[in-house]
């Protein structure tokens, strides 16, 4: 983006059709969606309000923040990261470098647990691996009578977690805890549903992503050689942990489907299920402990 000539100012249009060419040429993802986000944020503006002021000038200031998000996007840094949030399930969650992104995907997961969750009763939920939280915090805010709590591994993806949840007013009824899967989780506590999106990608691929996904947390992608390493872990460590009939609902890799119902069964799961994304991949994996498991209702 060069210097703009007197006469022709560098308008909301111009920079609009500029960025997405460029964009484009480099080979970034929806170059014009990319082109409006990254604008709105710095104009602080609806996307849809730039379409009524197309004629506006930036100015220099303006110019020269666009500019840096546009290399920084160039270089592989994501959307989500450089205007610090990403929308999921009607809300917005704040995220950066130390959470996975939530994806569309992800919000077929929540779907299924909310099937579960009693509109009109106290439940509880436990969502493994909560990352941003968006998971948490949406069955939260969508059934106020559940308690959810929450776990992570990694301190600074529980900070960004506890920020979403007092930002949707929900922080009164999820409870977050650090460490490892279930580790953390109180002795005797038990679930009405336990909810879980962990890493599932397999090592090897991990090089073959694309780059703006290696910037996120390797430890929230890495599900081991086989993909199913700590799907196995969260589906051993859940069983003992659901009231009966308790359903645990999981996200899994379009590859999966096979590997995780074999581990369901195995593991002594009722009801198993793959379901597929409106893409037509396996995405997620649904079990329920047995009715007469002789645990506390």
């Amino acid at each position: 983006m060069s210097t703009p000539a007197a006469e022709q100012p560098w308008t909301i249009r111009r920079v609009l059709d500029w960025t997405r060419g460029h964009f484009d040429k480099q080979q970034v993802d929806d170059p014009r969606l990319t082109s409006e986000i990254l604008l709105s944020h710095v104009l602080s503006l609806p996307r849809v309000k730039l379409y009524m002021d197309l004629d506006r000038p930036l100015s220099k200031d303006e110019l020269a923040t666009y500019r840096g998000l546009i290399q920084r996007r160039i270089g592989g840094e994501p959307t989500q990261y450089l205007v610090g949030f990403r929308e999921f399930y009607g809300r917005r969650f704040t995220v950066d470098a130390r959470v996975l992104i939530p994806r569309s995907e992800t919000e077929l997961l929540v779907e299924a647990a909310l099937r579960d969750v009693k509109k009109d009763a106290p439940s509880r939920v436990l969502d493994v691996c909560t990352g941003s939280g968006c998971i948490a915090v949406t069955i939260a805010a969508e059934r106020p009578q559940a308690s959810v709590w929450a776990t992570d591994l990694m301190p600074g993806a529980l900070e960004v977690a506890k920020q979403n949840a007092v930002a949707h007013q929900v922080d009164g009824r999820v409870t977050f805890f650090q460490g490892d899967l279930f580790g953390p989780v109180p002795a005797g506590a038990t679930f009405d549903v336990i909810v879980s999106n962990p890493p599932y990608v397999k090592t090897g691929d991990l090089a073959t992503l694309q780059k703006e996904v290696r910037q996120e947390p390797r430890e929230a992608l890495d599900g081991g050689p086989d993909g199913v390493t700590l799907i196995a872990r969260v589906i051993e460590g859940a069983l003992p942990r659901l009231k009966r009939g308790g359903l645990l609902a999981l996200e899994i890799g379009e590859d999966e489907g096979t590997a995780v119902r074999d581990l369901l069964t195995r593991a002594g799961y009722h009801d198993v299920k793959i379901e597929k994304d409106l893409a037509r991949h396996e995405r997620l994996a649904l079990g329920r402990a047995a009715p007469s498991s002789g645990q506390s209702p």
